[in-house]
């Protein structure tokens, strides 16, 4: 159902709607340019829709922008199954958005850390992959193309090889703390939704940032996305190919993935278009000047139907 139009936290009107997903209502938001080329944002954790809203600022006055709060997050329903955050299930959500919002119009996707991650899964499915005009993606991998990444190196058995493994090990270490039980859900609720903000200036350098209006919440059941799919996807990775046009952005200072965990993405994504920055893993997002004008020149070579 409609709901009226409303002023999001920074001032700008999103056109707000629940829409069926995967068993689940999803919370979605609407601006800009009615006619224009249609951008689907997709967050990562611990965040929320409202990471988006800076982009929105920059590309509203020339794209129809959609964004949603992934499951569990934001205003969207919260399943409490495990299984209910498999990468299926948030494929699936991508497709059922696309189609409520955007049924005749592909989407260029542009997705972040776990939205990344989850995107993925929906551009190497075929049935999705129509739906689809780009692919832009920020700080988030395959995780079936990590898992055959970490076996290539694994049978390398070169000192290189090796620490390349274990150097992107120890920058997820917050993979294994969110595999414990009770302990990240606790620290969400002890205080870390009020101290996010300041440990995002600190560590990556952000300025003007807030705590979204949902931020324990969805710090508390977004680790359920680490829990789902992590190992069962690097120890059994699939092969997961596309043909929709790729453009790869790699932060050279994310604490968090690494660079080289794509060098053999152009394998599984031969339409590719790789662009590095000197930034950390939320900097994009929250100064989105450079982000809006790679997503402009990247979004102007795919034709607009």
């Amino acid at each position: 159902m409609n709901a009226p139009a409303r002023l999001s936290n920074d001032g700008l009107q999103a056109k707000q709607l629940s829409v069926q997903g995967d068993g689940v209502a999803l919370a979605t938001y609407r601006w800009g340019l009615k006619s224009g080329p249609v951008l689907l944002l997709v967050h990562g954790y611990p965040d929320s829709h409202e990471i988006w809203l800076p982009l929105v600022r920059e590309l509203a006055a020339d794209y129809q922008i959609i964004a949603y709060d992934v499951r569990g997050f934001g205003a969207s329903d919260i399943p409490r199954k495990r299984l209910d955050y498999h990468l299926e299930k948030l494929a699936n959500d991508v497709e059922a958005v696309i189609k409520v919002l955007s049924p005749d119009q592909p989407v260029h996707l542009v997705a972040h850390d776990w939205g990344s991650i989850q995107a993925w899964e929906a551009v190497t499915e075929p049935r999705i992959q129509p739906l689809l005009s780009s692919y832009t993606s920020i700080s988030g991998p395959c995780l079936d193309h990590v898992g055959h990444w970490m076996r290539g190196k694994l049978k390398q058995k070169t000192p290189r090889a090796l620490l390349q493994v274990l150097g992107q090990l120890l920058s997820s270490w917050y993979i294994a703390l969110f595999h414990m039980p009770l302990l990240p859900e606790l620290t969400w609720r002890l205080g870390l939704d009020r101290a996010w903000p300041q440990l995002l200036r600190k560590v990556e350098g952000l300025r003007n940032v807030a705590a979204s209006s949902s931020q324990r919440s969805d710090g508390v059941h977004g680790v359920k996305l680490y829990r789902a799919n992590f190992m069962r996807s690097l120890f059994k990775p699939r092969q997961r190919h596309t043909q929709v046009p790729v453009q790869l952005i790699v932060p050279t200072h994310d604490r968090f993935v690494r660079p080289q965990l794509f060098e053999q993405l152009q394998h599984w994504a031969p339409k590719l278009q790789r662009r590095e920055v000197n930034a950390g893993h939320w900097q994009l997002l929250a100064e989105p000047q450079q982000l809006a004008a790679w997503l402009r020149e990247f979004t102007a070579q795919v034709p607009h139907n």
